[in-house]
C-alpha cells in the first residue's frame, strides 16, 4: 500500500497547475486518483497512468489520456499530461481567496518541480478568471511569474485564411475596488470594553 500512496502523492506533486494562484488549502486534501492502468517503476521513479486519468485534490482535477511522473536523484518530480478526450490533457482548479477558477489544456502538459515551470503544448489554452490566452504553446514559471506565449511557424491558418496567432483577452481591473491607502499608518486603539491592568 505505501508504494502506492507514494505514487499518487508523487502524480499530484508533479502536476499541480500555476502555484502562485492556486487554492492553498488544495495540498493538505486527500488525492484522489482513477485510472485505467497503473505501472509503477520504482527502481527508475517512474509512474505510469493510463486510460480515462483522473486526478482530483481539493479544487485541483486533472483529465489527461495518459500521465507519467519521473523523479530524479534529488528528489525532484517532473510530470507530463498527454491528451484524453479530444486529444487534449485538462486541469481546473480554485483561485486562492476568489471564486474564480484556473483552467488550462493542452495535448501535452508538463510541470518541472525543480525549475517550478509548467508548460503546455498544442492548441494550448489558459483561463484565469476572465483573461484568457491562447497559442500554440504556454510556459509559466511560478518563480519568477512570468509567462510565454508564441505560435509555431508551421500553425494552420484559421478557416478564414488569416495567420494563426497568439491570442489574449485581458479584463480591466475592476475600478469599484477602493485602491489600500499605504500614505497613512495605522493607529491602533483599545477597544472600548477593555480596561487597562
Amino acid at each position: 500500500m505505501r508504494p502506492i500512496h507514494l505514487c499518487i502523492a508523487a502524480a499530484v506533486a508533479a502536476l499541480t497547475p500555476l502555484p502562485a494562484h492556486a487554492e492553498k488549502g488544495d495540498q493538505d486534501k486527500p488525492i484522489n486518483l482513477e485510472a485505467d492502468r497503473v505501472s509503477i517503476d520504482d527502481i527508475n521513479k517512474v509512474q505510469i497512468f493510463e486510460g480515462n486519468v483522473v486526478m482530483t485534490q481539493g479544487t485541483m482535477q486533472l483529465r489527461a489520456g495518459r500521465l507519467v511522473v519521473t523523479q530524479d536523484a534529488d528528489g525532484f518530480q517532473k510530470g507530463v499530461a498527454t491528451g484524453g478526450r479530444g486529444g487534449l490533457a485538462r486541469f481546473r482548479q480554485k483561485r486562492d481567496g476568489k471564486d474564480e477558477y484556473i483552467e488550462g489544456e493542452a495535448e501535452r502538459i508538463t510541470h518541472d518541480a525543480r525549475a517550478e515551470k509548467t508548460e503546455f503544448f498544442v492548441r494550448a489554452w489558459i483561463k484565469s478568471g476572465q483573461d484568457e490566452v491562447k497559442g500554440h504553446y504556454i510556459s509559466y514559471e511560478a518563480t519568477t511569474e512570468k509567462y510565454l506565449v508564441t505560435n509555431s511557424g508551421n500553425a494552420k491558418p484559421a478557416a478564414d485564411g488569416t495567420p494563426s496567432r497568439v491570442r489574449a483577452v485581458i479584463q480591466p481591473k475592476n475600478k469599484s475596488d477602493p485602491a489600500e491607502d499605504k500614505t497613512t499608518p495605522l493607529t491602533l486603539k483599545p477597544a472600548p470594553d477593555v480596561t487597562p491592568r
